[in-house]
């Protein structure tokens, strides 16, 4: 949810970040909706690109 949202503030598509970030549609799809666990390589390029870092994106919140 963290990365959708990160996402859409920045203006861009599911395409267009995969793109920038050498991915397909489906693959940044499937991580936004958690049923895919990037390589952490993949995951620096998405929060290099989203101006975010690592714990923006893809901690989990105690909270839940």
């Amino acid at each position: 949810m963290k990365l959708k949202l990160a996402r859409v503030e920045k203006g861009l598509s599911q395409q267009q970040l995969a793109e920038l970030v050498g991915a397909t549609r489906q693959t940044l799809g499937l991580i936004e909706k958690g049923k895919y666990n990037p390589s952490l390589n993949l995951c620096i390029k998405i929060a290099k690109t989203l101006d975010k870092t690592l714990n923006d994106l893809f901690w989990e919140d105690d909270e839940n």
